[in-house]
């Protein structure tokens, strides 16, 4: 039976309206109206969140993996109802979304594990030297502690893994730190029954309500409040480089300024080395399609950029992408205003100087065409707006005249989610030129791959230099994403009964 959304927020474990509302935009069907938050609701929401930190901020790990399973378990036994309204209101495929799920439960049974382990909290013990000259030295313990409410934004392209319940806030919570999430206006209705999962985990686990809220709504004003109210301590953001440098500023000018963690995208370079283009251009080039147009190109992942030498093998390589990208069929993108912003960008750049129109493309409402352009090394590092990312089915091929120029236009590049090198073993010698200036660029390289899929692990890196992201210590896929939201504290000469009790007994 499909899900049938009330619309409203949750707010310290009641489900809450608003005076205004809404309308959801689906695919297909009715829409519904949601509540359409303001300054009051979170205002609501966060002093819950505050509430909850003084319980929930000391809860055992043990508490805290259960309390994870839970919501694991819980958006499980709404799996098919997710999947429907998932579908009804982004258009992304029912395998996709199924997929997302599992991500989704798996990321939190991770973070269970993780925190169960304990090595996160980074222990460290300097016991007392009483007898020290000239001065004695006191016990020292270290350990991290959870900083307190935490926001997270949904994102537009990621309505289960990197939404209400997705990796922010599963690592805030892994961490002690209550989560106050503002939903995506483009899935409403797929936070709510997110949320109604995450709750029922709260009163299983017999936890304060307020360590989870949802406020929705689609005004920037709402994203305002929330970043800049005084007990927010931290906050979780994916989406546009716009939208995150504008509340990345605000966090800054607070009073009191918090870390803002934003992953606001990137073009996703590939080098294409001139051995692996001579022994397999026309695979490298369909593969690349394959992977521009995964997902209508709605990936912060996906590989907008290849960088060649100029030549035959260029030639053969776009002709055949062209080929592979013209066969198939325009996709259904997020958002009407997702899809505008893309065909905005494509015209953009089809009418700069310099730039060859390889395939076009023309659709109308939230359907999309791939769009492909050509350009040259000097062109490219003459135009910086050439490295702006187009959010869709977008390619770049940028030609080189020798491997100088290449290094040229990797030391230009702005920060990156991922840089990618095509090579065969004799690429060698020109891959370990490239490599001191890539790992400078991005945060994870790989090497005969493609960088759409971000595997959930321990050792992955989703995040990079600034515009990538806004703090490129920190990543938001994988365990090491809790560490965003601790700080260490250090204790002098405590007593035991005093210590939190992941510090006691060291």
């Amino acid at each position: 039976m499909a899900y049938r959304p009330h619309g409203k927020h949750l707010i310290r474990g009641a489900w809450i309206g608003s005076a205004t509302t809404f309308a959801s935009q689906p695919i297909d069907g009715l829409s519904h109206e949601t509540a359409n938050g303001d300054a009051k609701d979170v205002d609501r929401a966060v002093q819950a969140a505050e509430d909850a930190f003084w319980t929930f901020g000391s809860t055992s790990r043990a508490e805290r993996a259960a309390f994870l399973r839970s919501i694991a378990e819980e958006i499980e036994a709404r799996a098919d109802e997710i999947t429907e309204i998932g579908v009804r209101e982004t258009g992304l495929p029912e395998a996709r979304l199924q997929g997302e799920r599992g991500r989704t439960t798996g990321q939190l049974r991770l973070f269970a594990d993780h925190i169960e382990v304990g090595e996160y909290l980074d222990h460290r013990h300097d016991p007392a030297l009483p007898n020290r000259q000239p001065l004695a030295r006191p016990d020292l313990k270290m350990v991290q502690r959870p900083i307190g409410p935490v926001a997270v934004f949904g994102a537009s392209n990621f309505p289960l893994a990197f939404s209400t319940a997705g990796g922010d806030t599963a690592s805030a919570l892994a961490a002690g730190c209550p989560v106050v999430v503002k939903g995506h206006p483009a899935h409403p209705g797929t936070g709510e029954i997110i949320a109604e999962a995450v709750l029922a985990a709260i009163t299983k686990c017999d936890l304060h309500p307020g360590c989870f809220n949802l406020v929705q709504g689609n005004t920037k004003e709402l994203g305002a409040a929330l970043v800049q109210h005084p007990l927010i301590a931290a906050v979780g953001f994916t989406g546009s480089l716009g939208a995150g440098r504008a509340l990345f500023d605000l966090c800054a000018s607070r009073p009191t300024p918090i870390p803002f963690f934003g992953e606001l995208g990137s073009v996703n370079p590939i080098f294409l080395l001139p051995e692996a283009m001579s022994a397999r251009s026309e695979a490298l080039a369909q593969d690349w399609a394959a992977s521009l147009t995964m997902g209508a190109g709605q990936f912060c992942t996906n590989p907008g950029v290849v960088v060649l030498m100029e030549g035959p093998s260029a030639d053969f390589f776009t002709e055949t992408a062209r080929l592979a990208l013209s066969e198939g069929g325009a996709q259904t993108m997020l958002t009407e205003g997702i899809a505008n912003s893309y065909r905005a960008g494509c015209e953009r750049v089809a009418n700069m100087s310099g730039v060859t129109e390889v395939l076009s493309s023309a659709c109308d409402g939230r359907r999309a065409k791939p769009y492909l352009s050509d350009t040259t090394g000097e062109e490219w590092l003459a135009n910086d707006t050439l490295a702006h990312e187009i959010f869709g089915p977008f390619g770049v091929i940028v030609r080189v005249k020798d491997r100088e120029e290449m290094l040229a236009v990797a030391r230009a590049l702005k920060g990156q989610l991922t840089c990618t090198l095509m090579m065969d073993e004799s690429d060698s010698d020109l891959a370990h030129h490239l490599m001191p200036v890539l790992e400078r660029k991005a945060g994870r390289i790989l090497t005969n791959g493609y960088p759409t899929g971000v595997e959930v692990c321990d050792s992955m890196v989703h995040g990079g230099p600034y515009p990538a992201s806004t703090n490129f210590g920190a990543t938001s896929v994988g365990t090491l994403a809790i560490r965003r939201f601790l700080r260490p504290v250090c204790y002098q000469n405590m007593p035991d009964a005093l210590l939190p009790n992941d510090v006691s007994g060291l």
